[in-house]
Parts: structure tokens; sequence; C-alpha cells
């Protein structure tokens, strides 16, 4: 559960100090995808289809217009201007196969391990704060910010890292980062170390960042979706 995240889409906070101490968590976890992808990297080749074969396909959120982006987000790039700044350009998808979904999941699980969950009311004093847990603590979007972050230094394409708010099976907000590849969108959750297809989440998809610009979010209908294609490997 995410305490505030929808408090976060419309409400105002008050800013407060970063411990700077903490880097040395996001340094630990640069090191864990670090593993991640020389472990990957030592998979043996397999035949042409094969790869394929074993991966997991599911379809694609299709956007249903704009939608007003997360003022956490926007609190976070005025604090953060550097990690927010990308020119328009083409969606990209991640091209899934045996190395990048092992990046994924090591990612995913690494970072889910080296964060201590803490809403922002109890960590901060406020409501609503996206930030990177850079002291081991944090809520869903700080989680969601330092996984793409990493994915991001490990070669993923940005285009297909989205940061993407949702309802739980409470009713409750929650943020989670959506993985966009050729084999469709998949959620990398906090609470939860398994990498699920997007319609098998039980969450109601509300809104996420535009693949072509991270400063534009668009809506989205659970109902509304595409069959992924899937590239030639």
């Amino acid at each position: 559960m995410c305490e505030g995240c929808l408090t976060g889409i419309w409400g105002d906070f008050e800013m407060t100090k970063i411990n700077v101490w903490g880097f040395a968590v996001l340094a630990a976890s640069l090191l864990f995808a670090g593993a991640a992808e020389a472990q990957v990297q030592q998979l043996p080749k397999a035949k042409p289809g094969q790869i394929v074969a074993r991966l997991p396909q599911t379809t694609n959120a299709l956007p249903v217009g704009d939608a007003r982006p997360v003022w956490g987000w926007v609190d976070f790039c005025r604090r953060m201007p550097r990690d927010c700044e990308a020119s328009r350009g083409p969606a990209r998808d991640v091209r899934l196969d045996a190395a990048t979904w092992g990046v994924l999941n090591e990612v995913n699980r690494s970072i889910n391990a080296a964060i201590e969950p803490l809403t922002d009311m109890e960590h901060w004093g406020v409501a609503d704060r996206w930030d990177y847990p850079t002291d081991g603590k944090g809520d869903c979007e700080d989680y969601v910010l330092l996984k793409r972050k990493v994915l991001v230094e490990r070669g993923f394409p940005r285009q297909a890292l989205l940061v993407t708010v949702v309802i739980d099976q409470n009713g409750d907000g929650h943020a989670i980062l959506t993985v966009k590849t050729d084999h469709g969108d998949f959620a990398l959750d906090n609470m939860r170390d398994e990498i699920l297809p997007w319609v098998r989440t039980g969450y109601r998809f509300v809104k996420r960042q535009s693949q072509e610009d991270p400063n534009r979010w668009v809506a989205l209908d659970d109902t509304v979706a595409s069959p992924a294609q899937v590239a030639a490997h």
C-alpha cells in the first residue's frame, strides 16, 4: 500500500531536507543491478525462437487521453531537474530476452530487499513526497524512482520505463514501474518480488507517463489494450 499516492495527485506539501549519507544505499542498489547484468550475460545462448518461448507474454495498456501530471512527480522534478530533463522522442519498448528479463528481476528483487517501507507521513511528516530512498527508507514511488534510475543506467530505454499510478485491492493509491516490452507491459512493484503482467496485478490502472515525453501523463483504462508485437530475435 502507498498511503498518499492519490493525495499527491492534487495535494501540496512542504519540502524536507534529504539525508545525504544515505547515498550508500543507492550505490549498493547499483552494484546489485550490475551483478545481475553480469550474471545474465553468462547465460548460454539459445537457438532462434527458443528464448522467446520461455518468456512471459501479455498485452499493452493503451492510453485513452491526456491526464494531469502527478504533483509528486512535478515537485520531484523541481528539486531534481536533471533526472527529469528529456527531449520528446519516439516511443521505444524493451526487446525482451533472457538477459533483459534476468536484469529486470534482479533489480526488482534487490531494491525491494534494500529499502525499508515507510510512509511519507512517517518519513517526512507530509502526505506525499517523491524522492530517492537514499536513507534506506521509502514509500512506493521512491522504489519506483530508484528502479527507473538503475535500469536507465544499465542501458534500458527511458521511454520504456514509466512511472504509473494505480488503485490497489484496498482502494488505496499506489505507484509501480511499468516496463513496456515487445512481449507486453510488466509491473515492477515493491509489494512483490515477482514481475507480473499488468493485467495480473489486480490493480486498477489510472495514469502513467507518456512514452514520448516523461513530463506528460496519459490516462489509462483497464479494458483498453492491444496485443504485444514480439520482435524477431
